[in-house]
């Protein structure tokens, strides 16, 4: 069944990273809130959640996406390409230890989660601010004996290769093509998000329903029109911190 990883929300939030977006102020009660109705969302759609602790002192490590990449054979542990991020790793690696073999990747690669789609054996993997080609070298030696196919794509104003595309299953990918060189993704059907709304590429999709926030109604109509099911929740005050839907977990089969 799906497994999804999840992480508290740190009450020192406010002070997170941010790269494009200026800050703004978080209510972090209602982030609190928000954060629980993702997982009660993941659930409702199937999925085993695992919570995690808070961990204080570490304002990102709610988005649990970024420091850990998981396939069916291995989990990878990157370098984060954010250097204060870089000790929510740990915990973790402990965490996914209990369902798969863990591998590291190591100085100087850089590699976030956020910047790594895989649709079956293809992975595509952003070369962004966060990621950079060492990273993208490192995860190929360990994913290509494994069969899969590992390939790099330009990111260009946003912050990881997801925020810019994500996968909407049986070949389709939903994206913003003015955020990445979609040459990579030529043997996929690309769906683009709605002119008024382009951050709305980041979705997840379980079975035949796809998880996105509230804030997207257009691109929402988009991919109802493929046939989906659309479930919608408000992460608002996460999305000050740069969040998106796919960022506060981190999604595996188990038995």
């Amino acid at each position: 069944m799906p497994t999804a990883l999840t992480r508290a929300v740190s009450r020192s939030l406010a002070s997170c990273e941010l790269t494009w977006l200026a800050r703004r102020e978080i209510d972090i009660d209602l982030a609190i809130e928000q954060h629980t109705q993702y997982e009660r969302a993941l659930a409702t759609m199937g999925v085993r959640v695992i919570p995690l602790p808070e961990l204080t002192e570490m304002p990102d490590a709610v988005f649990v996406e970024d420091p850990l990449v998981v396939v069916d054979e291995v989990a990878i542990v990157p370098r984060m390409g954010s250097p204060r991020r870089r000790a929510e790793s740990e915990s973790l690696a402990e965490a996914i230890a209990e369902f798969r073999p863990v591998r590291r990747l190591l100085d100087p690669a850089t590699l976030e989660g956020g910047d790594v789609m895989r649709i079956g054996r293809d992975v595509f993997v952003g070369l962004s601010s966060r990621t950079n080609a060492a990273g993208v070298q490192q995860l190929t030696r360990e994913l290509e004996p494994l069969g899969y196919r590992v390939r790099p794509v330009e990111v260009r104003g946003c912050l990881h290769l997801k925020s810019a595309c994500c996968s909407m299953g049986d070949g389709r990918i939903l994206a913003n093509r003015a955020w990445l060189d979609t040459a990579p993704l030529r043997d996929y059907w690309l769906l683009d998000v709605a002119a008024d709304e382009p951050g709305a590429a980041n979705i997840l999709r379980i079975e035949d329903t796809v998880l996105m926030p509230a804030s997207f109604p257009h691109t929402q109509q988009i991919v109802r029109a493929e046939g989906l099911n659309v479930l919608t929740i408000d992460i608002s005050e996460l999305m000050k911190a740069e969040a998106a839907i796919t960022c506060s977990s981190v999604i595996f089969d188990t038995l």
